[in-house]
């Protein structure tokens, strides 16, 4: 059986077939074949704040990219550039704290990571190109930035990535204070681009975009994690 990973999705206006502007449950297929590919089962899950019962029935979880974070939730006012949906904020949040009680393996990508900050206490920067004078992070709409990420020495990121260490990033918010987790990567300007939290068994934030290029580096190890949570919850059945 393969490990079932779910995939914290959008909700949004769409258009296909002879349906136009249709409120939609969707995700970048990107994440569910990067999944699929690394051996694992892909569900979506909706936003939903009700409760975090559906923890019961995945064995993993990536908080996937998206809209801004509401800034209130770090103590800030909303920033001229800062686009939030706190439907999704609510539900997800909920989904990751039961998440992290459970020390259930996630995977954060892009928005993800910041998510995974502002639930552990920390902060972000609302627009990078206010803090870094530049918009390398987030050259062009629809346009992913290439850059080369600089990773600490025996961490769990580095033993991921290898040698190749091209990521590609499309993001204008990032982390400013990770709180207790631990910074294992930065990008050239030292914007963090890893989080991870070494206490928990598998908790990796990263601010790019593995998804895109199908990376089994980093949704292999996030399956690798998951099975290992399946083969437990069937031993205690």
């Amino acid at each position: 059986m393969r490990p079932i990973i779910g995939i914290t999705s959008y909700v949004l206006r769409a258009d296909w077939g002879v349906w136009t502007d249709l409120p939609t449950t969707l995700v970048p297929h990107d994440y569910t074949e990067a999944v699929r590919l690394a051996g694992g089962r892909a569900v979506l899950l909706p936003p939903d704040d009700l409760d975090a019962d559906v923890l019961d029935r995945i064995d993993g979880l990536v908080l996937a990219g998206g809209p801004d974070l509401d800034p209130s939730l770090y103590g800030q006012d909303t920033g001229p550039h800062t686009v939030i949906h706190p439907e999704r904020d609510a539900g997800e949040l909920v989904l990751l704290r039961a998440a992290l009680d459970r020390d259930l393996p996630v995977l954060g990508v892009c928005r993800g990571m910041q998510l995974l900050t502002v639930a552990a206490g920390g902060t972000l920067h609302q627009h990078l190109p206010d803090v870094l004078g530049h918009e390398k992070h987030r050259p062009a709409p629809g346009v992913y930035g290439s850059q080369q990420v600089v990773l600490e020495p025996h961490s769990r990121i580095a033993a991921l990535m290898g040698d190749d260490l091209t990521i590609n990033c499309f993001h204008h918010q990032g982390v400013a204070d990770p709180g207790p987790l631990t910074v294992t990567g930065r990008a050239a300007d030292g914007l963090p681009e890893v989080v991870e939290d070494p206490d928990r068994r598998f908790v990796l934030g990263v601010q790019w975009h593995p998804e895109v290029s199908r990376d089994r580096r980093l949704f292999g190890a996030l399956v690798a994690a998951a099975s290992k949570e399946l083969t437990q919850a069937c031993a205690d059945r």
